[in-house]
């Protein structure tokens, strides 16, 4: 087979080729050859990335290439900007409905991952239809009946749990943590001050070589917490590491023993102690009955380290993964092995699992139950007096969303738990982010008063067909054999918000600026520290309603999207709810763009002197990226300005690295080089006298983009 490094070497030399006349040739001819590349990526490695970014830039070069587009399509749903596909699919189906069997539904999933549930289900009840008036059809392109009733389970679920967003505050961890590859995976010990994460980074990975995938391999990185905050991340290390793939999966709460995965015997879990240097020995197989001929994929060890959960997907489950609990015998063996049972696992994977200090509360990520779609967090706890699992409980939005929340693990006193996802101040593919609690995961209410319903039957044909059903056992959990609970010392928050404050109504009105038309675009407000979203009820004719219910006065962050717009990303102050009812009205205006129209990007930040991006930058950023996504032929100027303190020459300089910085990164996510011309203009062309900070200097301190061409 033919190296992934001979075919990518291959392809640039392609592309070297027909960039020159890329203006002047046929566009149709370019973006078949676009195609034809980006299969032959896909036939000889697995660089999913690489070819989805050749089959977009052909179908944006012809949108009436309906294998191009469809492509386009298929593998943004099978790697990352999911919402995206949709765009792609559309085309296809307005030219041909009949093109593939399962086109509605494909359209419905790209609503779906962009949480347009209404939009979604409009789609999977197309198919739906279909799907009965074709009863007999059994092309491969077929979702079945189970299938698609799950995900419009999941749509239903969706649209609850989004009109009534949690208190949660999930911002990114920081730069010192997250890049702009995978990260993934965090495990903490009990002080909170060291975190073991896995991540597919070039910088310091112990393989200078990539996988078939043409990215990195997984490596295990470490860092610590010193004053509130934290140092920038570093290889654990070639004794830990392998020059090949190596993910963690757990940290006990003394932060002595770390668990890893490896894909050995099907999948097995390791295990590494720390010395007394600090560094982790080298892994060694976890003892006892744990590990399977079968796929051993996670695992959580109780803070007393007697109990452990990992998933499996070993016979005798409910379905997929399922999550099974051991206990340590006087030997130092992990033994008496058993399937948490029916309350907690079903048909589905269930995996993930996190148990808390307090020994009874288990956190876990399960494609079953009521979720919004993929993995979704729940938690349940034990009842020593019962024996008996409690009815698991969906954390709720924004903790989950319609794509994978998984590997969540909470900190000693409930009130901040980590995780990775995929979120618009990302600074790459995952990244792991904090989140806060203020009253508590233990203390927080179920995150809907509805009744929790059984999900759809889910066709499990497809499960081990070849081995006989094993009757799950129930967990064995007594008082002698599982520690007694510590009382919870954690105090309960009184919220802050009086019974008889009224919320502040905050009234947006969006008309289009040319027409003074009103739009429906994507509108949304958090606050701009913490991120925690801002209820939003839409009133029709381009108005949405805010509620604000702070009682101190506090600053958000409002954001517009429309495509064919340029993006509104603004800071507002915003002043506290009282006992009177008061509205505030504000009336956003948004211009098309066109060539010549230029807008400031406000929410950049660099590091001081430098053109290093502030963790604050990447949701202006992936604005940004997102906007010239949806207008593929647009090219941009990228304008650095400085402010007047500094010479001539070193402002000049310092503007035009900044402006290279900002068209790097948009680059660096597939965005067509020749489409971004950086500038840099000094101290040239203020905004505002120089010659005072807060009113001046600061004004002129800034990037704009500005439409060259449409």
């Amino acid at each position: 087979m033919t190296s992934i490094r001979s075919v990518l070497i291959f392809l640039s030399l392609f592309l070297a080729l027909i960039t020159p006349g890329f203006s002047q040739q046929d566009p149709k001819e370019t973006a078949r050859q676009y195609l034809e590349q980006a299969e032959l990526i896909l036939s000889e490695t697995k660089a999913m990335d690489d070819a989805r970014e050749l089959m977009v830039t052909a179908a944006d070069l012809d949108t009436t290439f309906i294998k191009a587009n469809y492509e386009a399509g298929w593998m943004h749903l099978r790697t990352v900007q999911k919402e995206r596909a949709g765009k792609y699919f559309l085309r296809v189906y307005r030219q041909d409905p009949a093109y593939k069997f399962d086109i509605e539904y494909l359209i419905g999933r790209s609503y779906q991952y962009g949480e347009q549930f209404d939009k979604a289900l409009q789609y999977y009840n197309l198919y739906k239809e279909k799907l009965v008036k074709k009863a007999s059809y059994q092309g491969k392109d077929k979702v079945d009946m189970a299938t698609v009733d799950r995900t419009i389970f999941e749509c239903e679920n969706g649209k609850e749990f989004t009109s009534h967003p949690g208190n949660f505050s999930i911002v990114n961890i920081g730069r010192e943590i997250n890049s702009e590859f995978e990260d993934y995976a965090p495990v903490l010990n009990e002080k909170e001050d060291e975190i073991v994460f896995t991540t597919r980074r070039r910088e310091d990975n112990l393989n200078q070589n990539v996988f078939d995938d043409n990215k990195p391999y997984e490596d295990i990185f470490t860092a610590k917490k010193a004053n509130g905050a934290w140092s920038f991340a570093k290889n654990i290390g070639p004794t830990v590491n392998t020059p090949y793939h190596d993910s963690n999966l757990a940290l006990s709460a003394d932060g002595n023993t770390l668990f890893i995965f490896k894909d050995e015997g099907g999948g097995d879990i390791f295990y590494a102690e720390r010395k007394e240097t600090g560094e982790f020995a080298e892994p060694v197989p976890l003892p006892g009955i744990i590990n399977s001929s079968f796929e051993e994929k996670s695992i959580t060890i109780s803070s007393d380290e007697k109990t452990l959960y990992f998933s499996s997907n070993r016979p005798g489950g409910f379905g997929g993964l399922d999550i099974y609990r051991a206990t340590k015998d006087s030997k130092g063996e992990w033994t008496n092995v058993k399937n948490l049972g029916p309350k907690i696992n079903t048909d589905l994977d269930d995996d993930g699992p996190f148990i808390d200090y307090d020994l009874v509360t288990l956190y876990f990520s399960s494609k079953g139950r009521k979720g919004m779609g993929g993995f979704d967090v729940f938690k349940t706890k034990f009842d020593l007096k019962t024996n008996e699992w409690s009815e698991p409980e969906n954390l709720g939005y924004p903790i989950n969303t319609p794509d994978d929340d998984i590997y969540f693990v909470s900190s000693k006193d409930s009130k901040r738990a980590y995780y990775s996802s995929v979120r618009e101040d990302g600074m790459g593919y995952t990244d792991i982010y904090l989140i806060t609690i203020p009253e508590g995961l233990k203390n927080t209410e179920p995150v809907t008063s509805k009744t929790p319903t059984d999900p759809p039957p889910v066709d499990t044909t497809a499960q081990v067909a070849n081995v006989p059903p094993v009757v799950p056992v129930i967990p064995d959990v007594t008082p002698d054999k599982t520690p007694v609970k510590t009382p919870d010392k954690t105090p309960v928050v009184t919220p802050v918000a009086k019974k008889d404050v009224v919320p502040l109504k905050y009234v947006v009105t969006v008309v289009n600026a040319e027409t003074k038309t009103p739009m429906e675009p994507k509108i949304r407000m958090v606050g701009s520290k913490d991120n925690i979203i801002v209820p939003m009820t839409p009133k029709g004719n381009g108005v949405y309603e805010f509620s604000i219910t702070s009682a101190k006065a506090k600053d958000y962050r409002l954001s517009v999207e429309q495509e064919g717009f340029v993006f509104f990303n603004q800071n507002l102050k915003i002043e506290a709810a009282t006992t009177k009812e008061k509205t505030v009205n504000k009336t956003i205006e948004m211009r098309k763009l066109v060539v010549g129209t230029y807008s400031i990007l406000r929410n950049l930040y660099f590091d001081f002197d430098k053109a290093t991006f502030k963790t604050d930058s990447y949701t202006e950023l992936n604005k940004l990226e997102a906007m010239l996504n949806q207008n593929p032929s647009m090219v941009v100027e990228i304008g650095g300005h400085t402010d007047a303190v500094g010479t001539k020459e070193y402002n000049q300089q310092l503007s035009q690295r900044r402006a290279q910085a900002v068209k790097d990164y948009l680059t660096k996510k597939g965005i067509d080089t020749r489409r971004i011309k950086p500038v840099g203009y000094g101290k040239s062309k203020p905004l505002a006298s120089n010659d005072d900070e807060s009113d001046g200097r600061e004004l002129n301190r800034r990037v704009e983009f500005k439409v060259l061409e449409k």
